[in-house]
Parts: structure tokens; C-alpha cells; sequence
């Protein structure tokens, strides 16, 4: 492929890392739930879509979160507002919940791996349209046999939708009594959590017709740009947020999702 000819798809690429960067600064997300989709875009549109390549998307953007989450958490540990505590905690946890995803992900084609996709993305974006501020299942966070359950759930989401932890994490620790902002804190952290092993363990699992580039599973040109894209737009994201409202864009958000939901699942049924 010429030069000329890849110059469509790496404007798609700075554009993808740019959105996932804003809303990530703009709602407290991390970007894999807007990236994975638009590396399916992408690679399809390129001529890749192996059996693999949501292999190749899944861990490519669990690669750019590790990056954001790490620059996330040290910049919420600087307010204060990271539960280091409730972090060591779920960690190991979490850790195996993302080995199991990795595990599922590379038995899986790229097919199943959409359906799961889609139907995963719904769920969390039917989350963020219908619930509400005061919703409360206990007080503290869980203990034991229901601690392990929730992080081992936490890591095995993510790596299947290539996320991090804010999705999933946040909604845990504020259903159980966590102030919001000390729980997008803690949240950040589990996305690196997440990412850790589950990319350590993506570079040694090879990926079938992969485009150049690619160490095991994940795509290193991908993943330069994206997140060379998501670290410059991430603040005005966050200079957006003072003038928004968050309720609002949380809300338009969900819908947007269930959209990329519904488009995910027609490709899988294709």
C-alpha cells in the first residue's frame, strides 16, 4: 500500500484518538469504548478483517488505556482523591479477571467477539441513560467471596470490550458508597490494573492476517498514534467539562453508544 493510500486511514486514526482523548477529558471515560469500534472501522476499510482482527482492536486499545490510566491516576493522586486501599485490594483480583478475558478473547473470532461487543456496550450504556445519582446497593465496598466477584468481573469486561476501569469500576463503588469523584479516581487506576497483563500477555499471542506492525496482538503504529492524539486532546476535553453539563452529556453519550452498540451487532449478523 502506497503512502498516498494510507493517508485515509491515518486521518481516521488522529481523529479517533482525538474524540477518544476529548471525551475522556470531557466525561471521565477512557477511549477504548470509542476506539475499539473505530479500529474495526479502520482495519475493515483496510483490507484486514481477518478472523483475528477484533483480537487486534481489543488489544491495541487496552494498550493506549494502560498509557491514559497511568497519567489518569497520578493526576487524581495529586488531588488526593485516589482509594489506595480499595485499589490493592481489588487489584489482584482484577488482574485475573483480565487473564480469563484474555484467555476467552483468543479462542473467540472476530465474529462471537462482536456479538459479546455489542451486547456488553448496551448494557453499560443503558447504565449511564437510566440510572441515578442516589442508587445504592450497601454502603461500603463488598468484602471476600462478593469483592472478588466484582473485580474479577471489572477485569474480564474490560479486556472484552477494551476498556478500562471507569466504565465498569465507577458504577461499583458508587452503588456502594463511594463519593464520585474518589471513585473516577479509583476507577483510573483499575484501567491500568486491567491493561497491565492483559497487553503483556496480548504481545505473545499472534493474530491471523494482522497488518503490519503487529507484536502478537497488538498494533504498534495504531497504537502510537492514538494515543500521541488522546494525550493532546485529553485537557480540552477537561477545559469543555467546566462549561458543560455533565448529566446532560452523559446522557447523549449513552445514546451514542447504544448507536455504536446496534452498528456493532449488524456487523456481526452481516
Amino acid at each position: 500500500m502506497t503512502v498516498t493510500a494510507l493517508l485515509p486511514y491515518l486521518a481516521a486514526l488522529l481523529l479517533a484518538g482525538s474524540f477518544a482523548g476529548i471525551l475522556a477529558g470531557l466525561l471521565g471515560v477512557g477511549g477504548g469504548i470509542v476506539l475499539v469500534p473505530a479500529f474495526v472501522a479502520i482495519l475493515t476499510a483496510a483490507g484486514y478483517g481477518g478472523p483475528d482482527m477484533m483480537q487486534i482492536c481489543l488489544a491495541t486499545s487496552l494498550a493506549t488505556i494502560f498509557v491514559t490510566s497511568i497519567r489518569s491516576v497520578l493526576a487524581h493522586h495529586r488531588k488526593g482523591a485516589v482509594d489506595w486501599q480499595i485499589l490493592r485490594l481489588w487489584a489482584p483480583w482484577i488482574m485475573l479477571g483480565a487473564m480469563a478475558g484474555v484467555w476467552l478473547v483468543s479462542r473467540l473470532g472476530t465474529r462471537e467477539l462482536q456479538l459479546i461487543f455489542a451486547v456488553l456496550v448496551f448494557v453499560v450504556a443503558s447504565y449511564m441513560l437510566f440510572s441515578r445519582a442516589e442508587w445504592r446497593l450497601a454502603e461500603t465496598p463488598p468484602t471476600g467471596a462478593r469483592r472478588a466477584g466484582m473485580a474479577g468481573t471489572i477485569g474480564l469486561v474490560g479486556v472484552l470490550l477494551g476498556i478500562g476501569g471507569g466504565s465498569l469500576g465507577v458504577p461499583m463503588l458508587t452503588l456502594h458508597g463511594r463519593p464520585i469523584h474518589r471513585a473516577v479516581a479509583t476507577a483510573a487506576g483499575f484501567g491500568a490494573v486491567i491493561a497491565l497483563p492483559s497487553v503483556l500477555s496480548f504481545l505473545f499471542v499472534p493474530a491471523r492476517a494482522a497488518p503490519p506492525g503487529t507484536v502478537g496482538s497488538v498494533n504498534l503504529p495504531m497504537f502510537g498514534i492514538v494515543i500521541a492524539m488522546t494525550l493532546l486532546t485529553a485537557p480540552l476535553g477537561a477545559t469543555l467539562a467546566h462549561g458543560a453539563n455533565p448529566r446532560l452529556l452523559k446522557r447523549l453519550f449513552a445514546l451514542f453508544l447504544m448507536a455504536v452498540a446496534l452498528n456493532m451487532l449488524r456487523k456481526a449478523l452481516l
